[in-house]
């Protein structure tokens, strides 16, 4: 589950992390009488869970709060890679900025350990850095037991070539962040950019949070700020339904059961030279009525060219699986090219139901990818 910045920011401050001064505003008016409360030098920004606002032109700099109102009225509304604005965060406007910092903790999966990553290059996305210089990316991996070690922050100060007197406040910043992951089960805490400002002081002008979905029962607060507004009709559904499903910019649908099967699944329709259209992870003990689901879900996307199906039979069922397709198929009526692979427990038994239905199969995962790009070019 992703957090708004005005969300992450505040749980960030809530361990020690410096943030601008700032509020949510949901109208103008509401936009104006923050940004009077402020001083009138703010900026307004979009709260939109995804990147790119900037450039999107929801973030606006206003210089008094007749300014933060007229720019909350061009903001509020306004439509981010298909998502709508309906709060603006204002904040403060840093006094000056000097550098611009890059800081994150997340997990390092090769590893299996929390990771701090950094780098001077600040401001703009990391996997671009990542891409073109990643020399200017430095890394501490943290030992659950000890947490952040002073030596850890400072040997990164010294990489980012920050100010010597800054070291120690780095340092509080950095495991304010660490133990802000910890305590909230995060995936991710990100600051981009974290700032020395004018008067010679490192602010946070910016947070971004994931947090574990399957923590959320222990974690009753974080469930709550959750905006379902920001979903699209076909995750809200997945999620009520106890699907994983991400839509993507694809033309394949995907069905699989189990994360890591379904990440193979993606690459290889692109190995294959296909695009993947979602992310759909049906788990390990689907009914029939689950795909079925899974696959409304899938046929919603106007996209979506072909459907790959990948099970491996474990817990779950072959024949389960096939009955969900079929009674899919009868509830929603198609002429999608579907190509299905099924292997393990009652995979003969899915099988011959597919058959019966007159479904295309393939007994390899690389086969079945082929003949799902190809239905998807219309070869």
């Amino acid at each position: 589950m992703n957090l708004h910045e005005y969300q992450a920011k505040r749980l960030f401050a809530e361990h020690g992390v410096p943030i601008p001064r700032g509020d949510v505003a949901t109208s103008p008016a509401e936009a104006r009488e923050i940004a009077r409360e402020l001083g009138g030098r703010v900026v307004v920004k979009a709260q939109v869970l995804t990147g790119g606002r900037g450039k999107a032109g929801g973030v606006k700099l206003a210089s008094n709060p007749d300014e933060a109102e007229a720019l909350a009225t061009q903001i509020l509304g306004m439509n981010i890679k298909g998502l709508t604005v309906r709060k603006v965060l204002i904040d403060e406007q840093a006094p000056g900025i000097k550098q611009e910092i890059y800081l994150s903790v997340l997990i390092d999966r090769e590893r299996g350990l929390p990771m701090v990553m950094t780098s001077a290059a600040g401001g703009v996305d990391i996997e671009e850095v990542a891409e073109k210089t990643p020399e200017k990316i430095f890394r501490e991996h943290i030992e659950p037991m000890l947490g952040v070690r002073r030596y850890q922050t400072n040997g990164l100060a010294s990489q980012l070539g920050l100010p010597r007197e800054l070291w120690g406040d780095f340092y509080k910043i950095v495991s304010g962040l660490y133990r802000c992951f910890v305590a909230n089960d995060a995936s991710l805490t990100e600051i981009n950019p974290l700032v020395i400002t004018g008067e010679g002081k490192l602010l946070a002008l910016d947070g971004k949070m994931s947090v574990d979905d399957n923590a959320l029962f222990r974690q009753a607060r974080l469930a709550e700020m959750r905006d379902v507004d920001e979903e699209t009709p076909a995750e809200r559904e997945a999620r009520l339904n106890g699907l994983n499903f991400i839509q993507l910019d694809g033309n394949i649908g995907c069905m699989v059961n189990g994360a890591g099967l379904a990440m193979a699944t993606m690459d290889i329709i692109k190995l294959f030279g296909g695009e993947p259209a979602n992310f759909l992870d049906i788990g390990g003990g689907a009914k029939s009525e689950q795909v079925a689901t899974a696959l409304r879900l899938i046929l919603s996307d106007p996209k979506v060219k072909a459907v790959l199906f990948n099970i491996f039979g474990g817990i779950t069922r072959g024949d389960e699986v096939a009955r969900g397709i079929v009674e899919a198929l009868e509830q929603v009526q198609t002429d999608v090219p579907m190509v299905v692979r099924l292997v393990g427990t009652n995979a003969e038994e899915g099988m011959a139901i597919l058959a019966d239905a007159n479904m295309e199969t393939a007994v390899t995962l690389s086969d079945a990818a082929k003949k799902a790009v190809a239905a998807a070019k219309g070869k």
